[in-house]
């Protein structure tokens, strides 16, 4: 659907999705920790929508402008982690798997809400109007989708691992968390592959299925 869009249009109708999903992915880590005890993200002033607060040079800018850039049809990113102490917790590693499914869920409910932006934008056939929320609706879907699924993969430090961790016994979680130094490389050399987007395909084909549905396309 996107296909039609020239390379500038691509980035505004992408920019704005992009940065407030990882944004929200983010704040509801440290929401959610607040609710359990933990105020570090707060005392740091990390639990707050402004996105200069949490944007990551590589992770928010760079990998998902090259991505759009070079026309992938995947595009995914990060934001700088939100601080969470689980020393606060009172039983931390099932908490920080709480704490790790609340960027996630986040997602879903941020893909809901695009959703029923195109929807609207479907309803009122005003051209002007309706194609800014459409093609803004399709990428807030997709961008959200793809963080949800993607954070739920376990491969640390993924939200995935944690909230594997969390339901592990504690000598397999402790060695199973050792894989975070290398988290990163699996990551970057799954999607060198392709073999990302080969993993994601089929649940990304799925949501996005339901979720279109939802926004009437």
């Amino acid at each position: 659907m996107m296909d039609d869009l020239t390379l500038i249009q691509r980035i505004v109708v992408w920019i704005l999705p992009v940065v407030f999903a990882i944004t929200v992915h983010e704040v509801a880590h440290g929401w959610v920790a607040k609710q359990y005890g933990d105020q570090t993200a707060w005392v740091l002033g990390r639990l707050t929508l402004n996105p200069l607060k949490h944007i990551d040079l590589v992770g928010t800018l760079l990998i998902p402008g090259i991505l759009l850039l070079t026309g992938t049809g995947f595009i995914f990113g990060w934001a700088k982690p939100v601080p969470v102490d689980p020393r606060n917790f009172a039983r931390p590693r099932q908490t920080m798997a709480i704490v790790a499914l609340a960027g996630p869920i986040a997602n879903l409910l941020m893909a809901i809400g695009w959703a029923v932006l195109a929807r609207i934008g479907v309803s009122l056939n005003i051209e002007a109007i309706s194609s800014p929320l459409i093609y803004s609706g399709v990428a807030g879907i997709s961008i959200n989708l793809v963080l949800a699924l993607l954070n739920l993969l376990p491969i640390p430090p993924l939200d995935g691992s944690r909230i594997l961790t969390g339901v592990l016994p504690i000598q397999w979680a402790w060695r199973y968390n050792q894989l975070e130094r290398y988290g990163f490389i699996i990551i970057m050399i799954l999607l060198a592959t392709d073999a990302l987007s080969a993993i994601l395909a089929y649940p990304m084909f799925e949501m996005q299925k339901l979720f279109f549905s939802l926004a009437g396309l």
